[in-house]
Order: C-alpha cells, then sequence, then structure tokens
C-alpha cells in the first residue's frame, strides 16, 4: 500500500493505496470515504452456506450478471459457492454454458418431486469452487403447482436443506417478480442483495421491494437481512448515474455498497462466452469491481 495525504475542505486526509489501486479514505462512487477490505481469510472446513438471494423486480438490472460474476469472485477466494437458477427464462443456466432445453432434471423437478435427490441435480461447473442448481422454461409451472401445496413458501428452503453444509455461499438468481418463487427464495435465505440499475425508474421500484422483504421478514423468516444495495450499470461521465446513487445512499445509506458496478461491453461478452468476467477478463476493471464486491460482502461477515 501506498500512502498519500490529500486536503479536502480544509482537512488533511489520509489515502491508502489499497486492492486494485483503490483509494482507501478518498470518496468513492457512492460519495462515501471507502473502506479498506482486507484480503479475505482462508477457510480450514466449509458450510454451513449463507442463503443469498439476488433479487429486484425489474428486469433488466443485472442480477443474474451479478449472480455469475460474485459468485465466480467468492469461489476465486476459497468460498465453496452454489449458484440457484430461479428464474424459468434460464439465463444464469446459459450463462455458464448449459442449455436448459437439455436438461433432463432441474430445480423445478426437486421443488414438486420430492423423491429426488437435490444432490443429484446440482452440476459441477468450468470453474472451481462454483456449482449450479439449474432451471428452464418448467420451472414457469411451478408457481401455479406450489399454490396447493402446505407451506408453498417454504419448499425451496427445504429442497436447499442437504447441501448447506457442503457450501459456504448459495447465491439464488430471482426471476423479476414479486410472485411465489420470489417470496420462495426470500424465505429461504439468510440475506438479499438487491442490484439497481442506476437509473431512475430502478430506483422507484426499490421501496416496493424493501416492503414486500420486510413483509416475508415479519411473517416467514424473522432473520431475513438486506445484506446491501448493489448499484449497477454505473457511468461516472454521466450526472444522471450519479444522481442515483447519491438518492440511493441519502436513502438507504450503510446498506449501499461501497463497490458499484460499472457499465460495460465486456459483460455481455462474458455471457456469450458462457463465462464469469473474473476469467473472461481477468484484468477488466468489471472483474476487479465483482473482486471488491467479493471483499466487501465478506468484511461485512455476510459470507464469511
Amino acid at each position: 500500500m501506498t500512502n498519500q495525504t490529500q486536503e479536502a475542505g480544509g482537512l488533511s486526509i489520509e489515502v491508502v493505496e489499497g486492492f486494485d489501486g483503490v483509494r482507501v479514505g478518498a470518496p468513492g462512487p457512492t460519495g462515501r470515504p471507502m473502506p479498506n477490505f482486507p484480503p479475505p481469510p482462508q477457510l480450514l472446513t466449509h458450510g454451513p452456506a449463507r442463503i443469498i438471494a439476488m433479487c429486484n423486480q425489474k428486469g433488466g438490472v443485472g442480477k443474474t450478471t451479478s449472480t455469475i460474476n460474485l459468485g465466480a469472485a467468492l469461489a476465486e477466494v476459497g468460498r465453496k459457492v452454489l449458484l440457484v437458477d430461479f428464474d424459468p427464462q434460464g439465463a444464469l443456466s446459459v450463462g455458464l454454458g448449459i442449455n436448459p432445453h437439455e436438461l433432463e432434471k432441474t430445480i423445478y423437478n426437486v421443488l414438486l418431486e420430492r423423491h429426488i435427490d437435490v444432490r443429484t441435480v446440482v452440476r459441477a461447473t468450468a470453474f472451481d469452487n462454483l456449482d449450479l442448481l439449474p432451471a428452464n422454461i418448467d420451472l414457469s409451472a411451478a408457481e401455479v403447482q406450489l399454490v396447493g401445496e402446505v407451506a408453498r413458501e417454504q419448499v425451496l428452503g427445504r429442497t436447499l436443506r442437504p447441501l448447506l453444509d457442503d457450501y459456504d455461499v448459495v447465491l439464488i438468481d430471482c426471476q423479476p417478480s414479486l410472485g411465489l418463487l420470489t417470496v420462495n427464495a426470500l424465505t429461504a435465505a439468510h440475506g438479499v442483495v438487491i442490484p439497481l440499475e442506476c437509473e431512475f425508474f430502478a430506483l422507484r421500484g426499490v421501496a416496493l421491494l424493501v416492503e414486500t422483504i420486510e413483509k416475508v421478514k415479519d411473517r416467514l423468516n424473522p432473520g431475513l437481512e438486506i445484506d446491501g444495495i448493489l448499484a449497477t450499470m454505473y457511468d461516472p461521465r454521466t450526472l444522471h448515474s450519479r444522481e442515483v446513487v447519491a438518492r440511493v445512499v441519502d436513502a438507504f445509506g450503510d446498506q449501499v455498497f461501497h463497490t458499484v458496478i460499472g457499465r460495460t461491453v465486456k459483460f455481455p461478452d462474458a455471457s456469450v462466452a458462457a463465462e464469469p468476467i473474473t476469467t473472461y477478463a481477468s484484468s477488466h476493471s468489471g472483474a476487479y469491481a465483482y473482486r471488491l464486491l467479493a471483499r466487501e460482502l465478506i468484511a461485512r461477515g455476510d459470507a464469511a
């Protein structure tokens, strides 16, 4: 690390160059001083996993991209990670090189056919410490079929229970709605990460999502927490992006991650290549952003 001193508002502030040149102590993209996120401690044992739902009822905000790349960044630092595709579109599965239409069994079968062992449906990916519980369009029928189930909101939690001792983190990629599948994910989860596109209309929906999270916490899952709000598709050149981030920080304070994810064509390029950006373009700023996010999540104690 290298130290230097900057003058700000008549005060002398020590600025330290940390991971990937992050200016620790200087104002970051959220306007707050950037903390130092240390290298994550190595784990001698694995499990039980913390379940994190990647959730936003608005589509196109970076849920699937963030699930893949945060999972890969956590796996890079020795965490055993399970990614759960809980969207009938199957984008998470496609983003890891699996054709959803060729799958004989998916999370849909495990949810509705209790004799199926979930371990037989989990698939290893091409990346160390990173596994996938895939989905395809069949999952769209589950929303209707689960309506008649006893404790219908808890079916996913029961499905994941046998896997928790095998992993450190389970990331659930939720569909863009607040229906029964998403409520299942929130009921199963310990925490929620809310990817939020730096755009005004995306900001408007967060209040509704937080209200839903509070209802689930009150009625179904008292231990549920908001692990953080993640600003995505951030463009520091535009006043609009900076204003949206400032408004989110004003409203939610420390619940907003210091790390923000910039807008770049490398993310869709990596998706086409069916790789996380951490392997597709390892030295790109987008890869470093997700590595920094992984450090921040672990430093907060949400994926230790």
